[in-house]
C-alpha cells in the first residue's frame, strides 16, 4: 500500500459507527406474513401499534403475528392490526428468566412453521436486537429489520443505525414508525390503537353496580402501581391528592391495580380520609380483567397514574392523563392525548433505576398532592363536561 500510514486511536476506531446496510427495495406485496417482535412490556407494545398499522396497511392481505412477552401478549387480542400472537418471555430482556433449551427449540419450530416473509424487531435504544435477529435467521425468515448500534453483519438484512440517546431522542411511537418507514410502510394516522370489547363493557357495568358506582355516570381512574418502585408515587401522598380532588371533581374515583398491587391500593385507601362506605373512592384492584380495564379507561373522564401500562392504554383511547412521571424520558410520555407531566427536576432524575439509588425518591416525592389535584382539575375542566349527577 502506497502513501504515508496514519494512526487511528483504538478508542476512536471503536467509536466510529458502522455503515448501515441500505434499506433497499420497500417491502411490497410479496411480503405477506410478517413477524413483529416486541419482547418487553404492555406499554411498549401499545406504542408500537402505529407501526403495526403501517406494516399491515402498506400492502394487501398482510398478516401480522406479534411475538411478545407474557405482559405484552395480554393486550394482543385488543389490537386491531394483530392477527396472531406468540407468547415468549425472552431471557435477554427479562434477567429473571433462565435459558431453557427445550423452550427455545419449541419456539424456533413454531417460527419455522409460520413461514414468515419478514420480521420487524422493535426495541428501545438500550436493548440489543441481535438475539432476536439470530432467532429469526435460524427460523429461515428472509428479511430481518431493526435498529442496531453495532454492525449486525448477516443477522439483519435491513437496519437503521442506532442514534439514540446521544444524537437524537424521539418518542417511542416516532422511533418505530421511522423503522417501518425505512421499508416503505407509512401511515398518516399516527394514533395508538386498541379495541374495546363490547362483552367487557357489560361485565364491567355489573361490577360497578355491585360497588355502588353508576355505570352510566362519569368517573376518574387512579392507578397507583408501576412495574418499578421508582415510578410509584407514595401511597400517603396519592391518598391526599385523591381526597382533595374528590371534593371538587363531582364524580367517583376508582382505584385500579392487579392482584399483586392490592396491598398498594389498600394502603391508599387506609391513608385516605374518606370513609370506607363512601363511593367517592372505590378500590377495584384485582377485580378487573384487562378487557374490563380497557373499557373502564375508555369511558373515564381522566386517569391519574405513574409511568405504567394504563397510561398508554388511556392515551390510545384518547382519555386525558395526569402522569406522575419519574425518569423523565420523553420517549414514553402519553401520546396524542391531553396530559400533564408531574415530576421534580432533580439532578439525579436520569438514573433509570428500578429503585431510587439515592434513597430519597425526590423526583416524585417533590410533587405535592395539591399539584396533582390541581393538574387533574384543570384537565377535567378543559376536556370533560361537569357531570349532571355530581355529589
Amino acid at each position: 500500500m502506497n502513501g504515508t500510514p496514519f494512526a487511528i486511536a483504538p478508542s476512536e476506531a471503536h467509536a466510529r459507527s458502522p455503515r448501515p446496510r441500505p434499506p433497499g427495495v420497500p417491502w411490497g406485496a410479496e411480503v405477506r406474513r410478517i413477524l413483529c417482535v416486541r419482547p418487553d412490556n404492555l406499554g411498549d407494545v401499545l406504542m408500537t401499534t402505529p407501526a403495526l398499522h403501517a406494516l399491515r396497511g402498506s400492502a394487501p392481505r398482510r398478516h401480522i403475528t406479534l411475538l411478545a412477552s407474557s405482559a405484552g401478549a395480554a393486550i394482543a387480542q385488543h389490537l386491531p392490526d394483530v392477527d396472531e400472537v406468540i407468547t415468549y418471555d425472552a431471557p435477554w430482556v427479562d434477567a429473571s428468566r433462565t435459558p431453557d433449551a427445550q423452550r427455545e427449540a419449541d419456539l424456533l419450530a413454531r417460527l419455522r412453521a409460520g413461514h414468515f416473509d419478514a420480521a420487524a424487531i422493535f426495541t428501545v435504544y438500550s436493548q440489543n436486537p441481535l438475539p432476536a435477529a439470530m432467532l429469526c435467521l435460524q427460523a429461515g425468515i428472509e428479511r430481518r429489520l431493526a435498529h442496531c448500534r453495532e454492525n449486525p453483519y448477516a443477522l439483519l438484512t435491513h437496519w437503521l443505525p442506532e442514534r439514540e440517546p446521544h444524537a437524537e431522542l424521539r418518542h417511542e411511537v416516532e422511533r418505530q414508525l421511522a423503522l417501518v418507514g425505512s421499508v416503505g410502510a407509512t401511515v398518516t394516522d399516527r394514533r395508538m390503537r386498541v379495541n374495546v370489547d363490547p362483552a367487557a363493557r357489560v361485565s364491567l357495568a355489573d361490577k360497578l353496580r355491585m360497588r355502588g358506582v353508576d355505570p352510566d355516570g362519569q368517573w376518574i381512574v387512579a392507578h397507583a402501581g408501576a412495574s418499578a418502585a421508582s415510578r410509584r408515587y407514595p401511597a400517603a401522598l396519592f391518598a391526599e391528592a385523591l381526597d382533595t380532588l374528590s371534593t371538587t371533581a363531582g364524580r367517583p374515583i376508582l382505584l385500579t391495580g392487579s392482584v399483586a398491587e392490592s396491598a398498594l391500593t389498600r394502603d391508599v385507601m387506609r391513608f385516605s380520609r374518606a370513609p370506607t362506605s363512601c363511593t367517592r373512592l372505590v378500590d377495584l384492584a384485582g377485580a378487573l380483567a384487562l378487557g374490563e380495564l380497557v373499557a373502564l379507561l375508555d369511558t373515564a373522564s381522566l386517569l391519574i397514574a405513574g409511568n405504567s401500562g394504563p397510561v398508554h392504554l388511556a392515551a390510545a383511547l384518547g382519555t386525558p392523563v395526569v402522569d406522575l412521571y419519574a425518569l423523565t424520558n420523553p420517549q414514553h410520555t402519553p401520546w396524542m392525548t391531553p396530559h400533564r407531566l408531574l415530576y421534580r427536576d432533580v439532578a439525579c432524575r436520569w438514573c433509570y433505576r428500578g429503585d431510587c439509588p439515592e434513597g430519597h425518591h425526590a423526583c416524585l416525592r417533590g410533587v405535592s398532592p395539591d399539584e396533582v389535584a390541581r393538574a387533574a382539575q384543570a384537565l377535567l375542566e378543559a376536556h370533560s363536561p361537569t357531570p349532571s349527577n355530581a355529589d
